[in-house]
């Protein structure tokens, strides 16, 4: 086994540009659950109207990216408020049922042939960041340290991610830690205290949710920026569960919990990857055993494990604090 190789395809994946994409996400969904205490099981569902809002402008209406950006994240403020508007004022359990729906119902939507013209059905659309890639300033090549070594539009995809990182942390931890932050860590540990105190717990869900909404479309259009291309299967229900994996692994209601989570998430995932499929190469693992197609089942298999083992053993993640944070709670 080459342990250099997996070594460097783990790093690659941890600081690349799939792990900023991950972390502002998670960032979003961290304002949601972890300092509101929404259960919102739809994030994905924002990822998907922000990279489809971009595309869309682009390649079907022939706009310029620049207003597909806005697109995008018009789309994502109009989709919080259908969400928020009928649930907030309930139980917790109905914005979790009905995120989860959203996000799937719009999959099914996008990918659907009466949606073909306008979104290109199961195909998606493609080629659309050109504007994005023009203003990089970096010439064709590999760029890069030991093994770890990216090529230009990634490097330029992963610097201009792990910028929106830093700027929404701070923006979020100035956010968080203003009068408006302490009503809404307030809300997530009893709505009925703050609602006492003649503040409108409504309207802040509904900002919290906002916020975080439009965070998640940030991240879908990175993502659609990346790859040059949008397709409903790429915003399956999964994608939400990975969030709420790292969320938790790095520890919700802290600034860099999402981050931390996000790298250490892709980092292993990608460990176990390259390392089975080595040790399969290499006939340490018989391929009747575990074969080559089924390792990424297996993967996932262990981020369901991670998962279950977290949550009951540290459910606090690695910044969290357990007095502050226990999900048994919630």
């Amino acid at each position: 086994m080459d342990f250099s190789a997996v070594l460097a395809d783990a790093i690659r994946s941890g600081i690349g540009p799939i792990a900023a994409v991950f972390a502002i996400a998670a960032m979003g969904l961290n304002l949601h659950f972890g300092y509101t205490g929404l259960l919102n099981f739809g994030q994905v569902g924002f990822m998907l109207v922000g990279g489809y809002g971009l595309a869309i402008t682009v390649v079907t209406w022939g706009g310029s990216m620049w207003l597909g950006i806005l697109v995008g994240l018009a789309s994502a403020l109009v989709l919080a408020l259908l969400l928020g508007l009928p649930t907030l004022r309930l139980r917790a359990d109905y914005l979790a049922i009905a995120t989860i729906a959203a996000g799937e119902t719009l999959r099914i939507f996008y990918r659907s042939g009466w949606a073909e013209p306008t979104t290109g059905g199961v195909f998606g659309l493609q080629r659309f960041a050109g504007d994005f890639y023009a203003l990089n300033p970096m010439p064709p090549g590999r760029y890069g340290l030991w093994e770890v070594r990216f090529g230009a539009r990634d490097l330029w995809v992963m610097l201009v991610g792990w910028t929106l990182v830093l700027v929404i942390g701070l923006l979020l931890a100035l956010l968080v830690h203003s009068p408006w932050g302490r009503v809404i860590r307030s809300v997530r540990e009893d709505e009925t205290a703050v609602r006492s105190l003649g503040k409108n717990v409504y309207a802040y869900k509904m900002q919290s949710l906002v916020i975080g909404g439009l965070l998640g479309a940030v991240a879908g259009m990175l993502q659609a920026i990346q790859v040059q291309s949008v397709n409903p299967d790429s915003f399956d229900p999964a994608v939400t569960f990975f969030l709420y994996t790292l969320l938790v692994l790095g520890g919700a209601g802290r600034i860099l919990g999402p981050v931390v989570g996000s790298v250490l998430f892709w980092f292993v995932l990608t460990f176990v990857d390259s390392a089975l499929r080595q040790a399969i190469g290499a006939g340490i693992v018989p391929s009747d055993v575990i074969s080559t197609s089924e390792v990424g089942a297996v993967r996932f298999a262990l981020v369901g494990l991670a998962l279950i083992l977290l949550v009951a053993f540290r459910p606090q993640g690695i910044l969290g604090s357990r007095k502050e944070m226990l999900l048994g709670d919630r």
